[in-house]
């Protein structure tokens, strides 16, 4: 625990037991602009034997710049959190608010994640297989919806798959309209055979 108590990072964890959380602890956080994620209510997390665990949040604190543990401890006595430790990838851990990579385990939904002092929860959660998927994604519907416009393509991910939306503005851009060319150009010789 000592050594725990000298360690200065930037992503700490805690767990929040609902009985136990201060009144209106989510608004005393966000007043106090404290960047952090808290998870869905964890209330189907099953034990070993099969038991139902004690409904609980987890919260990720996430600062700009590395914090003591008694820095950050002030917030867990401010929100009645339990324990308090430091995170070593903050990645990682935010997949584990909704069990991303934990398949056994029951899967809670990303959107259900409260983000607090400027936070994102779905930019910190993204990982580079996710833009192949995407990019993936994007061909196949294109192919099946028979669209052949960039533009036409950017509306649509802009409208409706922010996913889509973020890799075609981060990187994906180039692969996708080469794909597009492509794939009219195919179209366009398949006519004229």
């Amino acid at each position: 625990m000592e050594n725990i108590k000298n360690k200065r990072v930037r992503s700490w964890a805690t767990v929040l037991y609902p009985e136990s959380a201060t009144e209106n602890w989510k608004d005393l956080l966000s007043e106090k602009c404290v960047p952090c994620f808290i998870s869905p209510l964890h209330n189907l997390d099953v034990n070993a034997d099969g038991e139902i665990k004690k409904e609980h949040y987890h919260i990720l604190f996430t600062f700009d710049g590395k914090k003591s543990y008694e820095q950050v401890h002030e917030y867990c006595e401010l929100i009645g959190s339990v324990g308090l430790e430091p995170v070593a990838s903050t990645r990682a851990y935010a997949r584990y608010l909704c069990h991303l990579d934990n398949p056994d385990k029951h899967q809670y939904d990303v959107k259900d994640v409260i983000c607090l002092g400027g936070t994102n929860y779905s930019l910190s959660i993204g990982q580079a297989s996710d833009k192949y998927t995407a990019i993936k994604d994007m061909i196949k519907f294109c192919r099946e919806s028979g669209i052949y416009s960039y533009a036409d393509l950017l509306d649509y991910a802009s409208e409706y798959e922010i996913g889509w939306f973020r890799v075609l503005c981060d990187n994906g851009t180039i692969v996708i309209k080469e794909y597009l060319k492509s794939l009219a150009w195919s179209e366009e010789k398949k006519k004229r055979v």
